[in-house]
């Protein structure tokens, strides 16, 4: 017995609706594309005038770090990207005055533990904290916003926060026309404190001889006086001498 026209259109239908609802599944499931990892070290290449930023953050390795934080931070970093021109302008043989650690607190000095857009700027509360520290404690900057302009000072020297480079949570880049320059590693010095004066020895007073005892000289050593006197006494009696002598004859 041949299948009626209308099982045969019910049956296509079927399949047909079946097929469409197990793509649509399948559609739902499959995975989107990974968003590419963010890379710190292109951001400022593209920038064009940050090289010597880029090789203080390959040397120092503080470059590895921060990537590695972009892409496992809740909170995100954001970068103050100081110019090639920023580091021209420090004083001759800065960099090289400081030690392997003191080059990578600087590096950190520029980089924040959380995400600032411009808006957050206006409202943050000072003083902000860096990624660098020492023996004080967590290094920090102050932020102020004046006028639509957004400064960051160290106690040492002050910069506007310039155009953006990347801003993108997790990661906020800033160009700024100098180096911040830590108040731990650049302030002022204490004065050093002067060494206390060598004390003077003390001669030991020469004791005075005992007023009623004769001296070691008077003992051994006649007198002038007496000497004086014992010749006299010898002259008068060579003369009394001689006197019996001449009456005797």
């Amino acid at each position: 017995m041949a299948s009626s026209p209308m099982l045969i259109g019910l049956t296509t239908f079927l399949l047909l609706t079946a097929s469409a609802l197990f793509g649509q599944t399948e559609s739902k499931v499959a995975p989107g594309p990974k968003p590419a990892p963010l890379n710190l070290t292109g951001i400022l290449e593209k920038g064009g005038q940050y090289g010597t930023f880029l090789r203080l953050l390959r040397e120092t390795q503080v470059g590895e770090q921060i990537e590695s934080q972009l892409n496992n931070s809740f909170n995100g970093l954001t970068i103050f990207a100081p110019t090639d021109n920023a580091f021209s302008n420090l004083k001759a043989g800065t960099l090289n005055s400081l030690t392997t650690q003191e080059q990578v607190s600087l590096v950190l000095y520029h980089v924040l533990p959380r995400y600032y857009s411009p808006t957050t700027f206006e409202t943050t509360s000072n003083p902000v904290n860096t990624q660098a520290s020492g023996r004080s404690g967590v290094y920090t900057v102050n932020i102020t916003s004046t006028s639509n302009q957004v400064n960051v000072s160290t106690g040492v020297n002050q910069t506007p926060i310039n155009n953006n480079l990347y801003l993108e949570f997790p990661l906020a880049v800033y160009s700024v026309d100098k180096v911040l320059l830590p108040a731990e590693l650049f302030g002022a010095k204490p004065p050093a404190s002067s060494p206390s004066p060598a004390a003077t020895p003390v001669k030991p007073k020469k004791s005075a001889p005992a007023a009623d005892g004769p001296s070691a000289s008077a003992d051994t050593a006649p007198s002038a006086a007496s000497r004086k006197g014992r010749s006299a006494e010898r002259v008068l009696l060579l003369g009394i001498g001689l006197a019996c002598v001449g009456s005797l004859l």
